[in-house]
Order: structure tokens, then sequence, then C-alpha cells
């Protein structure tokens, strides 16, 4: 195999995992935040809300900033540029710093997300076999990784300038030098025979239609409600509805992020055997059930299984819809990417908020059914990410695979 390539995905990993790190550094030191800077609970949302919002426009930023320069540039100065605003967040002392260092997180993670998503269906199909999964693992171990680390802060009682300044010098050094091996499309663009989709599928050279593209998006952002149920409020569940301890109740999301690891460990051996629109089908499955555990659980023991089954089940549905948005759009994966991406940060806007009003107004239980029929939705998208074998243009790769990202460029 070509070591450029072998390289490439090497480094794209770190990227992947050093933004797991960065992003879980942040959101579970929130409240220490909200105290650093005496924010108040009214104000707190307004602050996590710009987070996604500035995301979304960072992210249609990059699909027309990636026509200019490749994406490899973007990803290899943005990432940097995260590790910084997180660093000012911790550090600053007045509201305006805080405003400014969060709305630089959001519009740069915005360009990162897209990029790094960019690239890594575009190696995957050079590659002629899914891989994809594997680079949200690396995502996932930075994420339990930096909880982790937000968790020795906070037992410790480090500062946040002092917990995430050591981060931070090990991780932009750690990228920067990364990068000098990222692995961009080929300039004369994918080869190989049309994405599967019969006469409608858009040929290569061919613009996004969002007509086309809304199932993916609409599976994005289902797959993303279902996983900031699980962040938000895993913990509040089990202890305010299920009545464990404060101490059992921090549990489930650290199972959650493990399964979650686990699965895409191993979920790209799924896809190379089954076919992504297999896999998919059999995560939405599982995570229905997951939530359905969830929702009729008597104790807390039952719950926590609930959310390992969660892990399991969603954690393969976001990498593989960035890769059935790079193999239905040959020509223009970096365009659908970039707008595929968006729908992430509406998923993570709307699922906290959706399930907190639906508890307060009617029942928590209730609410874990919203999510759960969302999500079971994924289902009649399946179609979308297509079945059939595709053909390779890498030497190295027989085709005899079902599933991958075919074209251009994947959290």
């Amino acid at each position: 195999m070509d070591g450029r390539l072998r390289h490439g995905r090497a480094s794209l990993a770190v990227s992947f995992f050093s933004q797991g790190v960065a992003f879980a550094l942040l959101v579970t030191r929130i409240p220490a935040l909200q105290d650093r800077y005496d924010i108040s609970d009214a104000m707190l949302p307004l602050f996590l809300a710009a987070v996604p919002v500035l995301a979304g426009v960072g992210s249609v930023a990059t699909e027309h900033l990636v026509k200019r320069v490749r994406p490899s540039t973007v990803l290899r100065w943005v990432q940097p540029v995260v590790c910084l605003a997180l660093l000012g967040a911790g550090s600053g002392d007045t509201m305006w710093q805080l405003a400014l260092s969060l709305a630089v997180f959001g519009i740069c993670v915005g360009g990162l997300d897209a990029s790094m998503n960019m690239l890594g269906v575009s190696l995957q199909r050079t590659y002629g076999r899914s891989i994809m999964l594997g680079f949200h693992a690396a995502y996932s171990f930075g994420g339990i990784l930096g909880a982790s680390l937000a968790w020795a802060g906070a037992h410790w009682h480090l500062s946040l300038a002092v917990l995430y300044g050591p981060v931070v010098a090990v991780l932009i050094p750690l990228t920067l030098v990364g990068s000098r091996w990222y692995v961009d499309q080929a300039a004369d663009g994918p080869v190989g025979k049309p994405a599967p989709g019969g006469a409608d599928a858009p040929a290569a050279g061919s613009s996004v239609a969002m007509r086309m593209l809304l199932p993916l998006c609409l599976v994005m952002a289902f797959a993303y409600i279902g996983d900031s149920t699980v962040s938000n409020w895993s913990a509040k569940y089990l202890q305010d509805v299920l009545g464990s301890s404060e101490q059992l109740a921090t549990v489930p999301y650290n199972v959650y992020m493990v399964t979650t690891l686990l699965g895409r460990s191993v979920g790209d051996f799924g896809v190379r055997r089954f076919g992504a629109a297999a896999v998919v089908r059999a995560g939405a499955v599982v995570a229905v059930a997951g939530f359905a555990v969830v929702a009729v659980a008597p104790g807390p023991w039952v719950g926590m299984l609930g959310f390992t089954l969660l892990g399991f089940g969603l954690c393969v549905i976001v990498p593989q819809t960035f890769a059935a948005a790079g193999r239905m759009f040959p020509g223009a994966s970096d365009t659908a990417i970039a707008r595929l991406n968006i729908f992430n940060y509406v998923g993570f806007l709307v699922g906290s908020p959706l399930v907190g009003a639906l508890g307060d107004a009617w029942s928590y239980r209730g609410a874990m059914l919203v999510p759960m029929v969302l999500v079971a939705a994924t289902l009649l998208y399946a179609r979308s990410f297509g079945a059939e074998p595709a053909r390779y243009g890498g030497d190295h790769e027989r085709p005899r695979t079902a599933d991958v990202g075919r074209a251009g460029n994947g959290l």
C-alpha cells in the first residue's frame, strides 16, 4: 500500500482525536466556565446555543473556501485556532473575552468538522474500502481522554487555564506536524463507475441537489438529536427519574462514550462485509431499542443498559452519512459534506431543548420516545446509503467492498 496514504490516514486520525479532546474539554467544563465568568442560568443557554449556530456558519464558509484552497489547508490552520480559542475561554476574566473565544471556537470548529470529514471521505474513496468509522473512533477516544482530563481537573481543583494550557501546548504541535501528511482528493477527481442510485444519481462534476441530499441531512440531524439527548440528559434522567445516586448518574455517559468507541472501532469491518445500508439499519434498530429500554426502565441499572445500546447503535450512523454524501455526489462531495455538516449542529441545537421542554411539560420517560421515533425514521432513508459494490481507482485495493464515500472529502 502507498506509504503516503498510510501516513495520510494516520495524520487525519490524529486530527480527529485532537478535536475529540478539545471539544470534550469545553463541554464537560461548562459549569466551571459559568462560575468563572459569573454567567446566570438565564444567560448560559444563549452562550451554549451560539457555538453550534456559529459552527454552522463556519461550515457554510468552508463550503466556499475549499473552492479556492484545499481542505487540508483549511484543516491545518483552523485546528490550532480552535485549541487557542479553548485556551482563551479558560483564561479570560471578562464576559466579552468568553464571548469572543466561544465565537472563534464555534466558527472554526465548523470549518474543522467539515474539512476533516471532506478529507476522510476522499481518503476512504482512494483506499477503496470503508475506513470512515475508524476516524470517528479516534474522535470518540479523544472525547474519552478529554472528559477524563476534565474530571481530573475538577477533582484536583485546577483552574481552567492550568487544565487547558498543557493540553493545548501538546495538541497544537501534534496537529501541525501531522498536517504535513494530509492527503487531498486527486486533482482530476474521483474515478470509477458512477455512484449507485440509478439514472437520477448525479454524475461527476455535478452540483449538489438539496432534494437528493435532504434524506441524509435528516438522518444526520436525527442522529445528533439522539446523541445530544444522551450527553445532556442521561445523568439527570438516571438520578431524577430512575432514582440513582449522584455518583452512579455520571456513569451512563461514560458507558455511552466507551461503547461508541468500541462500535466505531469494529464498524468498518461490518460495512465491508454487509454494506453501509445494512450497518445503518442495524444501528438504527439497536438505537431504537436503547431508547425504548431507557423509557421503560424500572431502575438505574436497566437504564444504563439502554444507554449502552444507544452507544452501539448511534455510533455508526454519522460516519456513514458523511460517506454516503460523498458517494452520492462524486463530483461535488466537498460541497455536499459542508452542507450536510450543518445538520450536525441543527441536531445538537434542537435535541437538548426539545427533550427538556417535553420532560418539563409531560414526562422525561415520554420525552425519550421522541428521539426514539426520529432515529427510527432513519430506516426510511436507509436506501440513500446505497448497497451496491463499487469500483475504486486505487491499485492497492481490489474492488471487493460494499461501501465507501466515493469522492471528495467527516464528529
